[in-house]
Protein backbone atom coordinates (compact mmCIF):
# COMPACT_ATOMS: atom_id res chain seq x y z
CA UNK A 1 0.00 0.00 0.00
CA UNK A 2 1.00 3.16 -0.89
CA UNK A 3 0.04 6.69 0.65
CA UNK A 4 -1.48 9.14 -2.30
CA UNK A 5 -3.39 12.20 -2.82
CA UNK A 6 -5.76 12.30 -5.66
CA UNK A 7 -5.40 15.92 -7.96
CA UNK A 8 -7.13 17.44 -11.00
CA UNK A 9 -5.90 19.97 -13.33
CA UNK A 10 -9.30 20.32 -14.88
CA UNK A 11 -13.08 20.83 -13.43
CA UNK A 12 -14.32 17.11 -13.89
CA UNK A 13 -10.85 16.09 -14.94
CA UNK A 14 -9.58 12.83 -14.32
CA UNK A 15 -8.06 12.20 -11.37
CA UNK A 16 -4.31 11.73 -10.91
CA UNK A 17 -2.22 10.42 -7.61
CA UNK A 18 1.06 11.86 -6.14
CA UNK A 19 3.04 11.60 -3.53
CA UNK A 20 2.01 13.55 -0.44
CA UNK A 21 5.46 13.74 1.03
CA UNK A 22 6.71 15.91 4.23
CA UNK A 23 2.96 18.09 3.27
CA UNK A 24 -0.11 17.67 5.74
CA UNK A 25 -2.79 18.27 2.49
CA UNK A 26 -6.28 17.94 2.73
CA UNK A 27 -8.59 17.67 0.33
CA UNK A 28 -9.84 21.48 -1.66
CA UNK A 29 -6.11 23.01 -1.03
CA UNK A 30 -4.13 23.97 -3.98
CA UNK A 31 -0.79 22.25 -5.03
CA UNK A 32 2.34 22.60 -7.27
CA UNK A 33 3.07 19.19 -8.90
CA UNK A 34 5.36 17.53 -11.65
CA UNK A 35 3.55 16.20 -14.71
CA UNK A 36 4.61 14.60 -18.17
CA UNK A 37 3.71 18.08 -19.22
CA UNK A 38 6.17 20.09 -17.15
CA UNK A 39 5.33 21.78 -13.64
CA UNK A 40 1.39 21.90 -12.87
CA UNK A 41 -1.38 23.77 -10.62
CA UNK A 42 -3.82 20.99 -9.33
CA UNK A 43 -6.62 21.05 -6.74
CA UNK A 44 -6.49 18.28 -4.32
CA UNK A 45 -9.89 16.36 -4.51
CA UNK A 46 -9.36 13.35 -2.32
CA UNK A 47 -7.09 13.51 0.79
CA UNK A 48 -4.75 11.14 1.60
CA UNK A 49 -5.59 7.66 1.71
CA UNK A 50 -3.82 4.36 1.20
CA UNK A 51 -4.00 2.87 -2.23
CA UNK A 52 -2.72 -0.97 -4.06
CA UNK A 53 0.20 -0.52 -5.57
CA UNK A 54 -0.93 -2.13 -8.96
CA UNK A 55 -3.47 0.93 -8.83
CA UNK A 56 -0.23 3.70 -9.54
CA UNK A 57 1.63 4.33 -12.06
CA UNK A 58 4.80 4.34 -11.11
CA UNK A 59 7.01 6.36 -10.60
CA UNK A 60 5.01 8.15 -8.55
CA UNK A 61 5.82 11.81 -8.18
CA UNK A 62 5.80 13.62 -5.03
CA UNK A 63 4.33 17.02 -4.38
CA UNK A 64 5.97 19.96 -5.04
CA UNK A 65 4.60 22.39 -2.64
CA UNK A 66 1.42 23.60 -1.36
CA UNK A 67 0.88 26.56 -3.71
CA UNK A 68 0.96 29.93 -1.83
CA UNK A 69 -0.93 33.34 -3.21
CA UNK A 70 1.63 34.07 -5.71
CA UNK A 71 1.57 30.66 -7.06
CA UNK A 72 -2.30 31.24 -6.90
CA UNK A 73 -2.02 34.93 -8.52
CA UNK A 74 -0.10 32.85 -11.37
CA UNK A 75 -2.80 30.94 -12.31
CA UNK A 76 -5.03 33.12 -12.29
CA UNK A 77 -2.90 35.29 -14.59
CA UNK A 78 -2.15 32.08 -16.88
CA UNK A 79 -6.11 32.06 -17.22
CA UNK A 80 -5.84 35.60 -18.57
CA UNK A 81 -3.26 34.77 -21.02
CA UNK A 82 -5.22 32.03 -22.43
CA UNK A 83 -8.12 33.92 -23.55
CA UNK A 84 -5.59 36.02 -25.55
CA UNK A 85 -3.53 32.93 -26.82
CA UNK A 86 -6.82 31.38 -28.27
CA UNK A 87 -7.61 34.39 -30.31
CA UNK A 88 -4.19 34.68 -31.77
CA UNK A 89 -4.36 30.83 -33.09
CA UNK A 90 -8.06 31.53 -34.49
CA UNK A 91 -6.45 34.28 -36.19
CA UNK A 92 -3.06 31.97 -37.35
CA UNK A 93 -5.51 29.02 -38.39
CA UNK A 94 -7.36 31.43 -40.60
CA UNK A 95 -4.46 33.21 -42.31
CA UNK A 96 -3.43 29.04 -42.90
CA UNK A 97 -6.30 28.37 -44.34
CA UNK A 98 -6.95 24.79 -42.23
CA UNK A 99 -10.12 23.19 -41.60
CA UNK A 100 -10.21 23.10 -38.13
CA UNK A 101 -12.55 24.34 -35.41
CA UNK A 102 -9.99 25.86 -32.59
CA UNK A 103 -11.85 24.35 -29.06
CA UNK A 104 -9.40 25.82 -25.51
CA UNK A 105 -6.31 26.80 -24.82
CA UNK A 106 -4.12 25.71 -22.28
CA UNK A 107 -0.81 26.92 -20.60
CA UNK A 108 0.85 24.75 -18.18
CA UNK A 109 1.68 26.13 -14.52
CA UNK A 110 5.18 27.09 -15.49
CA UNK A 111 4.73 28.64 -18.67
CA UNK A 112 6.88 25.74 -20.82
CA UNK A 113 4.04 25.01 -22.96
CA UNK A 114 0.58 25.87 -24.74
CA UNK A 115 -1.66 23.49 -25.65
CA UNK A 116 -4.49 24.15 -28.37
CA UNK A 117 -7.17 21.87 -28.66
CA UNK A 118 -9.30 21.40 -31.89
CA UNK A 119 -11.59 18.93 -34.31
CA UNK A 120 -11.73 18.37 -37.70
CA UNK A 121 -12.95 16.07 -39.71
CA UNK A 122 -9.81 14.43 -40.35
CA UNK A 123 -5.67 14.66 -40.50
CA UNK A 124 -4.65 18.05 -40.21
CA UNK A 125 -1.29 19.10 -41.72
CA UNK A 126 -0.59 22.38 -38.96
CA UNK A 127 3.20 22.00 -38.81
CA UNK A 128 3.23 25.15 -40.34
CA UNK A 129 0.61 26.31 -38.07
CA UNK A 130 3.01 25.60 -35.16
CA UNK A 131 5.92 27.13 -36.48
CA UNK A 132 4.21 30.19 -36.63
CA UNK A 133 2.45 30.08 -33.19
CA UNK A 134 5.97 29.23 -31.62
CA UNK A 135 7.63 32.34 -33.35
CA UNK A 136 4.86 34.19 -31.60
CA UNK A 137 4.65 32.40 -28.05
CA UNK A 138 8.61 31.66 -28.01
CA UNK A 139 7.67 28.24 -25.70
CA UNK A 140 6.62 24.51 -26.83
CA UNK A 141 3.57 24.55 -28.99
CA UNK A 142 1.26 21.57 -28.71
CA UNK A 143 -1.65 20.88 -31.04
CA UNK A 144 -4.00 17.98 -29.58
CA UNK A 145 -7.01 17.05 -31.87
CA UNK A 146 -9.54 15.57 -29.75
CA UNK A 147 -13.48 14.28 -30.30
CA UNK A 148 -17.01 15.94 -30.44
CA UNK A 149 -17.50 14.33 -26.52
CA UNK A 150 -14.12 15.96 -25.19
CA UNK A 151 -15.45 18.97 -27.03
CA UNK A 152 -18.38 19.24 -25.27
CA UNK A 153 -16.67 18.12 -22.04
CA UNK A 154 -14.58 21.46 -22.23
CA UNK A 155 -17.41 23.94 -23.87
CA UNK A 156 -20.08 22.54 -21.25
CA UNK A 157 -23.77 23.30 -21.63
CA UNK A 158 -26.77 22.21 -20.83
CA UNK A 159 -28.72 19.20 -21.17
CA UNK A 160 -32.28 18.29 -22.80
CA UNK A 161 -32.81 17.28 -18.51
CA UNK A 162 -32.05 20.96 -18.12
CA UNK A 163 -29.27 20.58 -16.16
CA UNK A 164 -25.60 21.14 -16.96
CA UNK A 165 -23.63 18.67 -18.33
CA UNK A 166 -22.77 15.36 -16.85
CA UNK A 167 -19.49 15.42 -18.55
CA UNK A 168 -18.76 19.31 -17.61
CA UNK A 169 -19.52 18.57 -14.15
CA UNK A 170 -18.39 15.34 -12.57
CA UNK A 171 -17.77 12.39 -15.46
CA UNK A 172 -14.08 12.09 -14.68
CA UNK A 173 -14.59 9.51 -17.80
CA UNK A 174 -16.06 8.66 -20.21
CA UNK A 175 -18.30 5.17 -19.45
CA UNK A 176 -19.20 3.35 -22.74
CA UNK A 177 -22.74 3.65 -23.81
CA UNK A 178 -24.86 1.19 -25.80
CA UNK A 179 -28.05 1.50 -27.75
CA UNK A 180 -29.30 -1.41 -26.37
CA UNK A 181 -29.10 0.50 -22.85
CA UNK A 182 -32.02 2.23 -24.21
CA UNK A 183 -34.33 -0.42 -25.17
CA UNK A 184 -33.14 -1.99 -21.94
CA UNK A 185 -35.01 1.25 -20.48
CA UNK A 186 -37.97 0.98 -23.03
CA UNK A 187 -36.86 4.55 -24.34
CA UNK A 188 -37.71 5.79 -27.42
CA UNK A 189 -35.10 5.03 -30.23
CA UNK A 190 -35.15 8.48 -31.37
CA UNK A 191 -31.81 9.93 -32.61
CA UNK A 192 -33.27 13.67 -30.43
CA UNK A 193 -34.01 11.70 -27.80
CA UNK A 194 -30.99 9.96 -26.78
CA UNK A 195 -28.24 11.87 -28.07
CA UNK A 196 -26.70 14.30 -25.73
CA UNK A 197 -25.42 17.93 -26.55
CA UNK A 198 -22.41 16.02 -28.44
CA UNK A 199 -24.34 13.89 -31.25
CA UNK A 200 -23.56 11.01 -29.32
CA UNK A 201 -25.64 8.53 -26.84
CA UNK A 202 -26.00 10.19 -23.50
CA UNK A 203 -23.75 9.06 -20.71
CA UNK A 204 -26.92 9.25 -18.23
CA UNK A 205 -28.16 5.99 -20.13
CA UNK A 206 -25.79 4.31 -18.10
CA UNK A 207 -26.79 5.57 -14.83
CA UNK A 208 -30.02 3.31 -14.32
CA UNK A 209 -29.12 0.41 -16.40
CA UNK A 210 -27.36 -2.19 -13.96
CA UNK A 211 -31.37 -1.44 -11.84
CA UNK A 212 -33.44 -1.85 -15.26
CA UNK A 213 -31.92 -4.84 -15.88
CA UNK A 214 -32.30 -6.52 -12.80
CA UNK A 215 -35.75 -5.14 -12.88
CA UNK A 216 -36.15 -6.52 -16.46
CA UNK A 217 -34.64 -9.52 -15.56
CA UNK A 218 -38.24 -10.66 -13.43
CA UNK A 219 -40.17 -9.56 -15.66
CA UNK A 220 -41.83 -11.26 -19.14
CA UNK A 221 -41.79 -9.30 -22.46
CA UNK A 222 -44.55 -7.92 -24.33
CA UNK A 223 -46.35 -11.10 -26.26
CA UNK A 224 -44.86 -13.41 -23.79
CA UNK A 225 -47.33 -16.24 -22.57
CA UNK A 226 -47.96 -16.39 -19.09
CA UNK A 227 -50.24 -18.48 -16.54
CA UNK A 228 -52.15 -16.40 -14.23
CA UNK A 229 -52.92 -17.51 -10.41
CA UNK A 230 -56.25 -18.65 -11.34
CA UNK A 231 -54.44 -20.46 -13.86
CA UNK A 232 -55.68 -18.68 -16.97
CA UNK A 233 -53.38 -18.91 -19.85
CA UNK A 234 -52.80 -15.44 -21.27
CA UNK A 235 -50.66 -12.87 -23.53
CA UNK A 236 -48.60 -10.08 -21.54
CA UNK A 237 -49.88 -6.62 -23.37
CA UNK A 238 -47.67 -4.53 -21.44
CA UNK A 239 -45.15 -4.11 -18.54
CA UNK A 240 -44.84 -1.60 -15.71
CA UNK A 241 -41.14 -1.95 -15.25
CA UNK A 242 -40.63 0.15 -11.36
CA UNK A 243 -43.66 -1.02 -10.07
CA UNK A 244 -43.30 -4.82 -10.92
CA UNK A 245 -46.54 -4.81 -12.83
CA UNK A 246 -47.85 -6.84 -15.88
CA UNK A 247 -50.90 -6.17 -17.84
CA UNK A 248 -52.50 -9.43 -19.31
CA UNK A 249 -54.73 -10.25 -22.04
CA UNK A 250 -56.55 -13.73 -20.94
CA UNK A 251 -58.69 -15.92 -22.27
CA UNK A 252 -62.10 -16.78 -20.17
CA UNK A 253 -63.99 -19.82 -20.26
CA UNK A 254 -66.71 -18.61 -22.52
CA UNK A 255 -63.35 -17.45 -25.05
CA UNK A 256 -64.10 -14.09 -24.32
CA UNK A 257 -60.81 -11.74 -24.23
CA UNK A 258 -60.09 -9.49 -20.66
CA UNK A 259 -57.26 -7.57 -19.61
CA UNK A 260 -56.21 -8.50 -16.34
CA UNK A 261 -53.34 -6.89 -14.47
CA UNK A 262 -51.11 -8.96 -11.85
CA UNK A 263 -47.72 -8.53 -10.44
CA UNK A 264 -44.80 -10.09 -11.97
CA UNK A 265 -44.18 -12.39 -8.82
CA UNK A 266 -48.11 -14.00 -9.40
CA UNK A 267 -47.58 -14.61 -12.76
CA UNK A 268 -45.93 -18.31 -14.08
CA UNK A 269 -43.62 -17.24 -17.60
CA UNK A 270 -40.07 -18.46 -18.71
CA UNK A 271 -37.63 -16.32 -17.74
CA UNK A 272 -36.10 -13.69 -19.81
CA UNK A 273 -33.27 -14.18 -22.33
CA UNK A 274 -30.08 -12.81 -20.63
CA UNK A 275 -29.44 -8.81 -21.90
CA UNK A 276 -26.44 -9.99 -24.44
CA UNK A 277 -29.25 -12.12 -26.48
CA UNK A 278 -31.87 -9.02 -26.72
CA UNK A 279 -32.96 -8.59 -30.72
CA UNK A 280 -33.93 -5.49 -31.78
CA UNK A 281 -37.08 -5.27 -34.18
CA UNK A 282 -37.12 -4.34 -38.00
CA UNK A 283 -38.59 -1.38 -36.71
CA UNK A 284 -35.72 -0.64 -34.28
CA UNK A 285 -32.93 -1.57 -36.54
CA UNK A 286 -33.99 0.63 -38.89
CA UNK A 287 -33.66 3.86 -36.23
CA UNK A 288 -30.61 2.08 -35.00
CA UNK A 289 -29.60 2.55 -38.81
CA UNK A 290 -30.84 6.55 -38.70
CA UNK A 291 -28.99 7.17 -35.44
CA UNK A 292 -25.83 5.20 -36.59
CA UNK A 293 -25.71 7.81 -39.72
CA UNK A 294 -26.58 10.87 -37.64
CA UNK A 295 -23.67 9.97 -35.48
CA UNK A 296 -21.31 8.81 -38.06
CA UNK A 297 -21.37 4.92 -38.38
CA UNK A 298 -18.31 4.35 -36.45
CA UNK A 299 -18.78 6.13 -33.89
CA UNK A 300 -22.21 5.07 -32.17
CA UNK A 301 -20.13 4.27 -28.32
CA UNK A 302 -19.68 1.11 -27.70
CA UNK A 303 -22.22 -1.21 -29.17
Amino acid sequence: MTRVIGVRFRPAGKIYFFAPGKYNIHTGDKVIVETARGVEFGTVVTGQKDVEDDKITQPLKPVIRIATQDDIRKEEKNREKEKEAFGICLEKIRKHGLEMKLIDAEYTFDNNKVLFYFTADGRIDFRELVKDLASVFRTRIELRQIGVRDETKIRGGIGICGRPLCCNTYLSEFAPVSIKMAKEQNLSLNPSKISGVCGRLMCCLTNEEETYEELNSRLPSNGDHVTTPEGLRGDVQSVNVLRQQVKVIVTLDNDEKEIREYKASELRFKPKRKKKDVKLSKEELAQLKALEEKNGASKLDDE
